[in-house]
């Protein structure tokens, strides 16, 4: 095993502010070579900021950095770059239509010598070939099309760029967050190994089960600042949370149990994209149902359909036991149906526009007045509202969806949906990338929109989630649901079975 060396990276006293908003408020952190150094915090705890700071994409209001017990200035990009600093972030920065080798040097591309305009393409595949070996991958997989890989391979992919700079510090940001257990399995194997060669990994995640067996230190941050660095090993999960929100949480799946009422929703003979068989299922008012499968199952594909955000081969929706037509995503809205959607950044919010009008957009007919206008005075009202009952920080609704952190952005989201007072919301992953305090108020959320008289899917490929919130799962494999089962027969062993086509 690599024995760690003396401080690799030392911030001292990193203040930054946004106007008014003071994001890190004297923030220290040491980074060892052939460490793995998790930074854990809430949402809008700080890390990010923090990370952007070391990579050059921001610049700090005070303190120092010194690298290899030099002081540096980190003034862009290129300069942490040329440090030897890299960064995987959970949205990979890849194109698709372009070749393994060619994502690996996109943008620092070698070029023969002599002949400024040619490109260097052997030059190039031999060195991908011989990163990704380091990896434990096929040298073959370097001409492959990038797009036509699973997602855990272009991560590392990334990982394989990382190394072609001679990365002496690599940052991974939530790196499983989208990946199946196969590749999650790929991903540890090859951070472990970067850390036998000495290579340093900051780790961001929220997943306690892969703290722990991966880290060998903790820093923890809230509201802006440093509160301890710890040992993994020898210090436990429960002390982690209460440093990180401030408080113990006693409740990590705060369910609770209502009275079943009639069924309120169903689908029948829904025929899923590239499914060998239709889809029928209910639901009732007063569960939450689960949709659970590996990665790949059609769960998404199954929410797709029924928002009518792809077009299906048929089937009937039913709410309240009228049937409703649903061809598109307005015809669902219209129907009382919500879809807070995995891919919040693409799919969920404008990042470019203010929280009011993320938060307003799915309704704007509700905020038209007489004279058939948009009252903006109206949606500015509405949006406080809902961002004091969901405590989105920075509680600002002039502020811009890119500014905040992925777990604000998802309470910005559900916040949108609620406003349009819909009847049957689709949860698709709705705790991916955010910390443990944000989960307990996104199931407390789900809790109240139950009693409230809503109807709750929720797909999740988190087992422990499933079988803490959820009153019933379905089990999906190839397109097809396999289980219908109660929670009190349920159990991770059966789940997967039934996921596995057992």
């Amino acid at each position: 095993m690599f024995k760690h060396a003396g401080s690799l990276l030392e911030m001292k006293g990193i203040t930054k502010s946004f106007g008014e908003n003071h994001v890190l408020k004297g923030i220290d952190l040491e980074v060892r070579a052939g460490e793995i150094h998790v930074l854990l915090g809430e949402n809008g705890a700080g890390k990010s900021t923090l990370i952007k700071i070391l990579t050059g994409a921001y610049q700090m209001d005070a303190g120092e950095i010194f690298w290899e017990g030099q002081r540096v200035e980190l003034n862009t990009p290129v300069d942490a770059m040329q440090l030897g600093i890299a960064t995987i972030y959970q949205e990979l920065n890849v194109i698709p239509e372009l070749k393994v080798y060619e994502n690996i040097f996109l943008g620092r591309e070698l070029k023969r010598s002599g002949k400024m305009s040619l490109l260097n393409h052997n030059a190039m595949k031999e060195e991908a070939q011989r990163c990704l070996e380091m990896l434990g991958q096929s040298p073959a997989l370097a001409d492959q099309q990038l797009g036509k890989l699973g997602v855990g391979q272009q991560q590392l992919v990334e990982i394989a760029k990382a190394l072609t700079l001679d990365a002496k510090l690599i940052i991974m940001d939530e790196p499983t967050s989208s990946l199946s257990t196969k590749e999650v399995e790929q991903l540890y194997s090859c951070v472990e190994q970067l850390r036998e060669k000495g290579i340093a990994i900051v780790f961001i995640s929220h997943r306690l089960e892969e703290i722990r067996r991966l880290g060998d230190r903790i820093t923890i941050l809230r509201d802006g600042f440093k509160i301890d660095t710890l040992p993994v090993k020898t210090t436990e999960t429960d002390y982690w949370i209460e440093l990180m929100v401030g408080r113990s949480l006693e409740e990590k799946f705060p369910k609770q149990s209502f009275i079943l009422g009639d069924e309120g929703f169903r689908v029948e003979d829904l025929k899923v994209d590239r499914a060998s068989e239709p889809v029928s299922f209910s639901a009732r008012y007063g569960e939450i149902v689960g949709i659970s499968g590996l990665v790949g199952a059609g769960r998404t594909e199954l929410a797709r359909a029924i928002f009518g955000a792809d077009s299906n081969g048929g089937g009937k929706i039913f709410i309240d036991n009228q049937e409703v037509k649903i061809t598109s995503p307005c015809d669902a809205i219209k129907s009382g149906i919500a879809f807070i959607t995995e891919d919040r950044k693409s799919e969920g919010l404008l990042l470019d526009q203010p929280l009011d009008f993320n938060i307003a957009m799915a309704n704007m007919k509700k905020f038209k007045s007489k004279s058939k206008l948009i009252d903006l005075n109206a949606i500015r009202v509405t949006a406080k509202e809902y961002i004091k009952e969901l405590k989105v920080r920075p509680g600002n609704i002039d502020l811009n969806a890119r500014n905040l952190s992925g777990g604000n952005q998802q309470k910005v989201v559900i916040a949108k949906w609620l406003c349009t007072k819909a009847k049957v919301f689709i949860f698709d992953e709705p705790t991916r990338g955010i910390d443990v305090g944000a989960k307990v108020e996104v199931y407390r959320l789900m809790n109240q929109l139950v009693e409230s008289g809503a109807i709750v899917l929720m797909i999740s490929s988190d087992l422990p989630e499933i079988l803490g919130m959820c009153d019933r799962v379905l089990v999906m494999s190839e397109g097809k649901i396999t289980a219908d089962m109660g929670i009190e027969e349920a159990s991770q062993e059966r789940i997967m079975k039934a996921a596995t086509g057992g």
